[in-house]
């Protein structure tokens, strides 16, 4: 299928919009930087914009014009947070979002539109029942599901997940639009009861440029000689790992071990990943997150790219890095779902080679290995 939109109308020139988000640059955070590009983009067409969202820095408030529009950028001072200890994290979102709420009440007053992401979790939760007074048009960029990820994690959702849940559709029916970033996330709300008419799927594009005069970074000294199968982003709960450690043990000790994983990530399930591949001696190489300037040299240097998908997770997390990969023109592998975008997305964009395989397919994984390596060696 290929990309859709509804026919919602976009905010006229005349609105006054305020985005809300989590992480702005240089913070890491898809989210954010997703949102400075496009308010960077509203500007440039001639609109005034605020975007709004977290530093772990300081409190700043930025304005610069950009082309005949104006684009303001405001950043709140919040700590970052444990993301292992859900009592750390429940108090973190209790202080950020009335702190963001406080912080933004004047631009709040002045806005025609606020428009607002996933992320900080439950910010719908401040924002929808305040705009019972406001009056503001609201539009959710759902760009992760809250609670339903913290439910996908879970076998028995407790009393208390199952009535945020039902508070959060309550309070999402009384959201006037929508964005989601693919079409699994539309048959997620329209499962809920949203109706389509009020769903607009807008998607991300790659937060940087690939140009010809790039050149690529140094690759981990652990890669040698040999192919370099690059993770990066955030590989935590909502990224399957299993199936494709248990298949780079069997394309190390029983296969042609062409392939070194590269890991450039964070995440919960990173110190998982690392303590596996040691206690299965397999070779792996380990690198932080770059700089969003430096992103695209990263993304050119390897072999291939590795996505992974678990699939409880289908329609409630769609990994923002999909956009990177492919733009880079490199194949890639990845172990999903066929229902999830990101192998709707490879499928119609993908220029080099695409390889696919099941959660818990081990043998599959393998063979997509030596079937990528294969790929490799022979251009």
């Amino acid at each position: 299928m290929s990309d859709v939109s509804s026919p919602l109308p976009l905010p006229s020139k005349s609105e006054r919009l305020l985005y809300i988000c989590d992480w702005l640059p240089p913070d890491y955070g898809a989210v954010g930087q997703y949102a400075l590009l496009f308010a960077q983009k509203v500007a440039s067409e001639g609109r005034d914009i605020v975007v709004a969202g977290l530093s772990s820095r300081e409190d700043s408030s930025t304005s610069a014009d950009i082309g005949a529009g104006h684009l303001r950028q405001i950043r709140v001072k919040v700590p970052t947070y444990d993301k292992t200890s859900l009592l750390k994290r429940m108090l973190w979102t209790l202080r950020t979002n009335t702190q963001l709420v406080w912080k933004l009440r004047r631009q709040l007053l002045e806005a025609d539109v606020i428009q607002f992401t996933g992320s900080p979790p439950y910010f719908l939760h401040w924002i929808a029942p305040l705009n019972l007074l406001l009056r503001k048009k609201l539009v959710y960029r759902i760009t992760d599901f809250h609670p339903e990820c913290l439910m996908a994690q879970r076998k028995r959702p407790s009393s208390i997940l199952k009535l945020i849940y039902r508070l959060t559709v309550f309070w999402r029916r009384r959201v006037d639009e929508f964005e989601v970033l693919g079409i699994d996330q539309l048959e997620r709300l329209k499962e809920i009861g949203i109706p389509s008419e009020k769903i607009r799927v807008q998607r991300d594009r790659a937060p940087v440029e690939f140009n010809s005069g790039i050149m690529p970074l140094d690759r981990p000294p652990a890669v040698g000689g040999k192919l370099a199968l690059l993770y990066s982003g955030n590989w935590g709960i909502a990224h399957d790992y299993r199936t494709f450690v248990s298949a780079y043990d069997l394309h190390h000790k029983k296969g042609s071990g062409r392939f070194v994983l590269w890991v450039n990530a964070v995440g919960a399930a990173v110190e998982s990943i690392e303590n596996e591949l040691r206690h299965l001696r397999l070779p792996y190489g380990r690198t932080s997150p770059v700089p969003l300037e430096s992103l695209s040299r990263l993304l050119i240097t390897p072999d291939a790219h590795l996505i992974t998908l678990s699939d409880a997770f289908v329609g409630f997390v769609l990994p923002s890095k999909v956009y990177g990969c492919i733009e880079s023109g490199l194949p890639i592998l990845y172990v999903g779902s066929a229902r999830s975008d990101v192998h709707r997305l490879c499928v119609e964009r993908t220029r080099a080679g695409y390889f696919r395989v099941e959660v818990g397919s081990v043998q599959d994984c393998w063979d997509a290995l030596e079937r990528l390596a294969d790929t490799k060696e022979q251009k």
